[in-house]
């Protein structure tokens, strides 16, 4: 399928309601019913921003209510920051907080040493190929732990998420269901933490790349990236949630044509692979009860069937080197913002119409 700082940021505009303006004497018609859907959020760094994009689109549409969100990594921060902005102030509050979280990324970014160097800037690809810091900090990753490279267990996004998020008040009052996922590192099960449990270790364990970030332990068990086990998880959506429809919002490329050559290429497809084959599992078991249902050989009053909908830009987000995910800058965050929004609006177009009523993903051309 296919600016604050915020340029013309869509975000710090009020919505134009859908609704129409009352006219005196005149019959209005009913507001029209507002359709309730699941999130599925998945993770993929600085290419989190897109989600952004898409989420702020979403919100912009009231048409369209939220019953629960289960998100992964970057997608585990975008899910936090929505459900707390939904919390402090509706639809409205989430754009909101979303861009102010977004921004404070790039600021907190903007202090340290993965900056894109002047050529990188100059090739317009958004990627940190160029740049000294990182070409060494893809070497130390690859020789040293995060115990040995960062012994004082610095976070900047920890400061970011505690600055945006009142994680007492979020536990307290927010008015959706929240699941993370995050890896158990001893067991190598999925651990969902979900609303009672929300605080800034469980979303920094949702997002903790080995390689990168100290293990997080919470309750005396050691957490790695949720990705690894669930991006996004959707069991949680079917068993936590009465609501059938569940829109996946991709950060990472399901097909890419090219075969990887270079080392760094390699290994990131092998990352993309890796953190889409849980999902491609659940979707398989999806497509198995669902064709079950509809052939009658399952109860569909005891079994429900879950409607499906992806929103995503493999052709963009393939085009993006995988050390972007790194990229704080701003305006590149922008920029897959405005992508995300320009996508979730051709999906609204296309298929708003289709939810509560059938799936609109080819699931079998995707995933089986």
């Amino acid at each position: 399928m296919p600016d604050t700082t915020l340029r013309a940021a869509p975000a710090a505009k009020p919505a134009k309601s859908s609704r129409p303006r009352p006219v005196p004497g005149v019959a209005q018609a009913p507001a029209p019913a507002v359709k309730t859907v699941n999130l599925a959020l998945q993770g993929g760094g600085a290419h989190g921003a897109f989600a952004w994009g898409v989420l702020d689109r979403l919100l912009e549409d009231e048409r369209i209510g939220y019953s629960a969100v289960s998100a992964t990594s970057a997608g585990a921060m975008n899910a936090t920051v929505l459900a707390y902005g939904l919390t402090i102030g509706g639809r409205e509050g989430a754009r909101r907080e979303l861009a102010k979280f977004w921004k404070k990324i790039s600021e907190a970014g903007s202090r340290g040493p993965l900056q894109p160097s002047w050529l990188d800037k100059m090739m317009k690809n958004h990627s940190l190929d160029y740049s000294p810091a990182f070409m060494m900090f893809d070497i130390m990753s690859r020789l040293m732990s995060p115990a040995q490279f960062n012994p004082l267990n610095l976070n900047p996004l920890k400061d970011v998420l505690l600055e945006c998020v009142d994680f007492e008040k979020l536990r307290r009052d927010c008015p959706i269901k929240v699941f993370l996922s995050a890896t158990n590192v001893r067991t190598g099960k999925v651990k969902m933490f979900e609303n009672h449990e929300l605080r800034v270790e469980a979303v920094l364990a949702s997002g903790c790349l080995p390689f990168m970030f100290h293990t997080v332990e919470i309750d005396g068990e050691a957490y790695w990236d949720g990705g690894y086990m669930g991006n996004p998880a959707i069991f949680p959506l079917i068993y936590g949630s009465t609501t059938s429809d569940v829109i996946i919002v991709h950060i990472n490329p399901l097909y890419r044509e090219e075969i990887p050559n270079t080392a760094r290429d390699i290994m990131n497809r092998i990352n993309e692979i890796s953190f889409n084959s849980s999902l491609m599992r659940e979707m398989r078991a999806i497509a198995f009860v669902s064709h079950l249902i509809q052939d009658g050989q399952l109860d569909d009053e005891k079994h429900r069937q879950m409607l499906i909908h992806s929103i995503r830009n493999d052709e963009h987000m393939r085009s993006l080197g995988v050390a972007s995910k790194l990229n704080p800058d701003w305006d590149f965050l922008q920029d897959l913002r405005d992508v995300g929004r320009a996508t979730a609006s051709q999906w609204l177009e296309e298929n708003f119409d289709h939810i509560g009523v059938q799936t609109t993903t080819d699931i079998k051309g995707l995933f089986l």
